[in-house]
């Protein structure tokens, strides 16, 4: 198995998105290692890119590659 960071960043990017996409109809999936660990590799990528992921707008234009935000994340 490969390390997240092994992983394309928009394809986990595109992951998270689509799993975080889900929450109100899965609510385990706010349980899930995975998508905790997914969040806080992404969370820190982000920083890294000077983002402020406490600032929720900033976060979500990241995530979104600076795209319109159709959900909110």
């Amino acid at each position: 198995m490969k390390a997240l960071d092994q992983y394309e960043l928009s394809d986990l990017k595109h992951i998270y998105r689509t799993l975080h996409g889900q929450l109100q109809q899965d609510f385990e999936l706010m349980d899930s290692d995975l998508l905790h660990d997914l969040q806080g590799y992404l969370q820190d990528q982000a920083r890294g890119d000077g983002t402020d992921v406490s600032v929720h707008a900033q976060w979500s234009a990241w995530l979104n590659d600076g795209k319109p935000i159709s959900c909110k994340l």
